[in-house]
């Protein structure tokens, strides 16, 4: 951080001086221990937090029966895991969710572009899509199961809608933020429609894309396993409303902690994905300082 030092110089005037800081020096040295440093907080925040929750279930001051510790957890994880139990629950949840994701980010991400290109389509059917944003997905899920029923079709609509209508504001806002300039460029070039699609548009509306399936991620999370929670016999939402319905902590703790990892790894792999493919977007869109 730059400082500024103030001294008198004369008795009419002041000069200020500039101590440059770290950051100023050698801002590469500076990102790389920041990044250090974020690391160091991020790993070991949670083991004081597991350790502190492993020593207060052992003595007893936390209550094993609604908080077991995280040692009786990872038993349950692991006879989970040979019995083969979690695996299938893990599959079919990973499963729903990878085809909705894919379906709702391609048709977003499509829709958002389309609005954003044309001023009659925008006009015709951003009010309406605005309007069904609002609505609670959940709330959607009794016409669907009335319509398809029971089974996999249900869930994977709704969590693709869930997607959809993130990517498609995403797409949306990032088409109408690009500069007319950089089109009045293109056309003083006389690059044809389909180059400027490739070659301007493309390029500018992909990182705000890519911040907002990191988004979509966490979102189409949510509502997989809060549908698994009310239909389905597998998945990991069955299984944690199941263990909480037998009052079994554990197993429930258990499908918390793998949902939350499963956020995690994915939330991360969008954001390298997003690093890779747009090394010119704004670090503060492709990754924290």
């Amino acid at each position: 951080m730059t400082v500024l030092r103030e001294r008198n110089s004369t008795p009419g005037g002041h000069v200020v001086s500039i101590d440059p800081g770290p950051d100023d020096v050698d801002p590469d040295k500076f990102a790389r221990r920041r990044r250090r440093q974020n690391r160091v907080l991020g790993i070991a925040t949670p083991i004081i937090l597991l350790a502190a929750w492993e020593i207060g279930g052992q003595t007893g001051f936390i209550d094993k029966r609604f908080f077991p510790p995280p040692s009786d957890i990872a038993t349950t994880a692991v006879d989970m895991v040979r019995s083969g139990s979690l695996q299938g629950d893990f599959v079919v949840t990973m499963k729903a969710w990878l085809i909705a994701f894919v379906v709702g980010t391609l048709i977003g991400t499509a829709a958002g572009v389309l609005l954003g290109l044309s001023r009659i389509a925008r006009a015709a059917l951003e009010p309406v899509l605005s309007a069904f944003y609002t609505i609670p997905k959940l709330a959607i899920l009794p016409l669907l199961l009335m319509i398809f029923g029971l089974g996999e079709t249900p869930k994977i609509i709704l969590v693709a809608l869930g997607v959809f209508f993130i990517t498609w504001i995403s797409a949306l806002e990032a088409v109408l933020d690009v500069p007319e300039g950089y089109f009045e460029t293109a056309r003083s070039f006389a690059v044809g429609r389909g180059r400027m699609l490739r070659k301007v548009l493309i390029p500018a509306v992909l990182p705000q894309i890519f911040v907002g399936l990191r988004i979509a991620v966490g979102q189409s999370i949510l509502i997989l396993i809060g549908v698994e929670f009310v239909t389905g016999n597998d998945g990991l939402g069955h299984m944690i409303w199941n263990s909480w319905q037998i009052f079994a902590a554990d197993r429930m703790y258990v499908g918390i902690i793998l949902v939350a990892l499963i956020g995690f790894f994915l939330t991360n792999a969008i954001q390298l994905v997003g690093r890779w493919c747009v090394p010119w977007a704004p670090r503060s869109q492709r990754s924290r300082r």
